[in-house]
């Protein structure tokens, strides 16, 4: 069975145990594929931890999840060196930053000296304690979430750290009929049931499927129709007059990088070996929303990130 195989039948196992979230289920997987961290934003109880816990038992990871709060110390995210008296000497204890999925709850919650932890460990692949730097896992994504209802006691986070995200996904309510099968799957009790006659995949299958993901071709057309997308958020007014009066600040180059990564990412899960213009379009909402920033005349009339998106999409044309 190939690489893809194996991976459509993860997707179509995650499918199954996170019922209606479609875009989420896609989120994981990209950011998988891609080696990317990813920013969720939905109220409680939309399976954000239990999608979680079933990617990592779908590819044999370890899972760790971190609820921030106010109170929460770098040292409990990273670890910390602890002294031994029986040996009279320190020993480091690993924090639970140190797994191969990590999830970020409430990230939010927690302020500063927390949140610049986790952004070493989510931009270097490493954390610093003492004079020792210590390597993370090879296999080293973090899931994020936060709640857009209440933003009372939060410390949002700083420009730096949302660009290190590849996505930002929004989470909505299920339909009647979706809620009606949620209903059904955890009425015997919320616990993950893979199929029986399924074979989890391995982390050394991930690694294998990110160099099958990158030899997908960009031809020179995206790859223009990709900068254009960026540049027109930094120099709005040589595009559109309306654009012009919404954005304050533009996306960096990370910004291209990761949209090319994620559409990628979707060309090889649809099955094809190149990208196309649609699969940028579609990768867009995902890959710009958190690092755009509206200036105050957008905010005045009620516009969002997704206003600023359409527009983008209908005034930056494939060359």
């Amino acid at each position: 069975m190939s690489s893809k195989q194996r991976f459509q039948e993860l997707q179509h196992y995650l499918s199954s145990q996170v019922l209606g979230q479609t875009d989420l289920v896609d989120a994981l997987l990209i950011s998988l594929l891609t080696d990317g961290h990813l920013l969720i934003e939905g109220t409680p109880g939309l399976a954000k931890t239990r999608a979680v816990k079933a990617l990592a038992k779908g590819i044999q990871a370890e899972f760790q999840r971190i609820q921030f709060t106010p109170d929460l110390i770098p040292s409990d995210v990273t670890g910390s060196e602890i002294y031994r008296p029986d040996v009279q000497q320190f020993e480091f204890q690993s924090g639970p930053v140190f797994a191969n999925l990590v999830l970020a709850d409430e990230i939010n919650r927690s302020p500063a000296k927390v949140q610049s932890a986790l952004l070493e460990a989510m931009s270097e692949r490493q954390v610093s304690i003492g004079r020792t730097t210590r390597a993370l896992p090879e296999l080293f994504m973090v899931i994020a979430t936060q709640n857009p209802l209440e933003q009372e006691g939060t410390y949002p986070l700083p420009e730096a750290q949302l660009d290190r995200f590849l996505m930002l996904v929004k989470l909505d309510f299920p339909d009647v009929e979706t809620e009606r099968q949620i209903l059904r799957l955890t009425r015997g009790g919320d616990a993950i049931r893979p199929p029986t006659d399924w074979v989890p995949l391995a982390p050394a299958d991930v690694l294998l499927a990110r160099e099958a993901v990158n030899a997908v071709h960009v031809a020179p057309a995206i790859e223009d129709y990709l900068v254009h997308l960026a540049d027109a958020t930094r120099r709005p007014a040589a595009y559109d007059a309306e654009l012009a009066e919404w954005l304050q600040t533009g996306v960096s180059p990370r910004a291209t990088i990761a949209l090319e990564h994620v559409s990628r990412a979707l060309a090889w899960l649809n099955g094809q070996d190149f990208v196309s213009p649609d699969l940028v379009r579609r990768a867009l909402p995902w890959v710009y929303p958190h690092r755009l920033t509206l200036n105050y005349r957008a905010l005045a009339k009620g516009l969002s990130t997704d206003d600023v998106i359409d527009r983008l999409l209908h005034c930056v044309a494939v060359s």
